[in-house]
């Protein structure tokens, strides 16, 4: 074979190896990407799990809301009253 033709072969051959090294290298990275994004889908795919049964009670608060409103107009008559009732005695 002629010399030149042998520098060709190893040139070729060099830029095969950096090639398929190179290929390999993005596949690896690829691969790794994906793991992480599968795991941070887990990971939200469970939050939203989590958020699910944290608002599975809702319809509660309109019922929670009146229950609050009764207390609140209850301790505003002891208010009303306590006030009356300590301007008569402090006079």
């Amino acid at each position: 074979m002629d010399a030149q033709v042998e520098q060709l072969w190893q040139v070729a051959n060099i830029l095969g190896i950096v090639v398929v090294l190179a290929v390999a290298l993005l596949l690896t990275i690829l691969v790794l990407l994906v793991h992480r994004i599968r795991k941070r889908v887990a990971a939200i795919k469970a939050t939203l799990i989590a958020i699910k049964a944290n608002t599975a009670d809702t319809a509660l608060i309109t019922t929670t809301a009146g229950g609050v409103e009764a207390v609140l107009a209850e301790g505003l008559e002891h208010h009303l009253f306590l006030g009356r009732v300590l301007d008569k005695v402090r006079s």
